[in-house]
């Protein structure tokens, strides 16, 4: 890679603290790590739909629910059709799977608890270092992504043998040292697979909790070999956002573009939708 150019894409209404993004190239989702619904934006008319997937009537509040009670939802990815929104299980609240069917507008409701319990048994983190904010599907294995922002610092992606989440069999964990900005170490805060390749996020925090926030520092882009789980590259993204979700969108003859959203820990419902191209 070359450079990375970094432009606002669109600004959207009615989102607030977006934590993950999927893009069909028609159309964008979008989820908030406190709220009930999946977002649903046509980009074709600039509409913004939603979708309710928690009906919990304890959660009055649909959009910003409080930290203390929001489930965290920090994974939005694709597979077989279906859109998969995850937890983080930072907090014994925060163990939810979703599974959106694409084709028949469906939502149903898992808990993995039981696999979040056996991944920290075999990694080794415990809870206070626990915090999935990435997943990707190869087609055979699940690879999460441990957002390392604990005091242990413990950056890492799980393999999970299987299609199922909540009925996991094996289960490997392998870490990785990512950039830093002034000593403090930048922690994955999603991925996606394109091809054989990675491509992932990660943000400088100074921060020792998965719970409080810190001083955001800036972000990075880079690739890991999705079967040998080896950094390919990094590279800062310019400014200081913390972005949390990353989608590939088009590629053209030199250059792969990407839409990111930021997390800005704010109660407003506005979210902007950035365009990140990488240049070979």
């Amino acid at each position: 890679m070359h450079s990375t150019q970094l432009e606002v894409f669109k600004q959207i209404k009615g989102i607030g603290s977006a934590s993950g993004i999927y893009s069909d190239t028609e159309k964008l989702y979008i989820i908030g790590d406190n709220s009930v619904f999946l977002n649903e934006y046509n980009l074709n008319n600039n509409v913004l739909k939603k979708i309710q997937i928690l009906f919990d009537q304890t959660l009055t509040q649909k959009e910003n629910i409080p930290k203390s009670l929001k489930p965290d939802f920090e994974v939005l990815c694709y597979a077989n059709n279906n859109l998969y929104i995850l937890g983080s299980g930072s907090t014994a609240a925060r163990n939810l799977l979703i599974r959106y069917d694409l084709t028949k507008r469906k939502v149903s409701l898992e808990n993995l608890s039981k696999t979040y319990e056996k991944m920290r048994r075999v990694s080794g983190i415990n809870t206070d270092n626990f915090n999935i904010e990435g997943a990707v599907f190869t087609g055979t294995n699940w690879l999460l992504f441990n957002r390392g922002n604990g005091g242990e610092a413990k950056n890492g992606i799980f393999i999970l043998s299987g299609n199922d989440l909540t009925d996991v069999i094996d289960i490997k964990f392998s870490t990785l040292q990512l950039p830093n900005i002034n000593h403090v170490e930048s922690s994955f805060t999603d991925a996606t697979l394109v091809g054989n390749d990675i491509f992932f996020i990660s943000t400088a925090e100074d921060t020792k909790s998965t719970y409080h926030d810190g001083e955001i520092l800036g972000s990075f882009i880079g690739s890991i070999n999705a079967k040998s789980l080896n950094l390919n590259f990094s590279y800062k993204i310019p400014g200081k956002h913390k972005f949390e979700g990353i989608t590939f969108f088009k590629r053209a003859e030199n250059k792969m573009n990407f839409l990111l959203c930021e997390d800005r820990d704010t109660e407003e419902l506005n979210t902007t939708i950035y365009k990140l191209s990488l240049t070979f």
